[in-house]
């Protein structure tokens, strides 16, 4: 007769509650330090979270970084909190938040750090775009579907190709050209780029 296995004890679920709070602190180690004098450690004392629950949730600094980068981009961009003003363009429009100068100088800074990483871990490339153009362009998305719905655009339009237009060209133009994006930036991409595209 054989003995029966111990029953094997489900472990502890990890707790993400603080996750928005350590993850914006280390956008802010990044943005004082850069990639390379940010260290997992430093964002724990930011944070005042314990190192081992820092290393349990992010093996690298790496990762850390792009998850980071994901919260930052991360508005409430749920389809029910999403503006509805009855045209695209108002609900576009009232997208764009004013950003105060603090907010751009960070952003920059820490897109600083973003290419610094990028240029250790090419690898990464794919995760970051994900994490840096996918959130909105899933709210740009919504918005061109439900003007098509209200047969305010063309039902032909390439959404998937209009919806990753801003994002995209916001990623291109803080990460590599290293310029803030302001509102006449995104302004002109909806008026002479987007709108053209689906008029009827």
């Amino acid at each position: 007769m054989t003995s029966a296995a111990p029953a094997v004890k489900p472990g502890r679920k990890r707790d993400h509650t603080r996750d928005p709070e350590i993850l914006d602190a280390a956008l802010d180690v990044l943005a004082e330090t850069g990639y390379e004098g940010m260290t997992i450690d430093q964002v724990a004392a930011r944070a005042k979270a314990g190192k081992a629950t820092l290393y349990r949730r992010w093996p690298s600094k790496a990762e850390l970084v792009i998850d980071a980068i994901g919260c930052m981009k991360k508005e409430d961009l749920r389809p029910e909190a999403l503006p509805d003003t009855g045209t695209l363009r108002g609900d576009l429009l009232a997208m764009i938040k004013p950003p105060t100068i603090q907010d751009a100088t960070r952003k920059l800074q820490i897109m600083s750090g973003v290419v610094s990483m990028l240029s250790k871990h090419p690898e990464l490339g794919d995760a970051l775009r994900a994490a840096m153009i996918e959130p909105r362009a899933a709210a740009n998305r919504f918005l061109l579907r439900r003007a098509i719905e209200r047969g305010e655009i063309r039902a032909d339009c390439d959404v998937e190709f209009l919806a990753l237009l801003s994002p995209s060209m916001t990623f291109y133009r803080t990460l590599f050209q290293q310029r803030p994006v302001d509102r006449e930036f995104l302004v002109s991409i909806i008026d002479e780029i987007l709108l053209p595209a689906v008029r009827p």
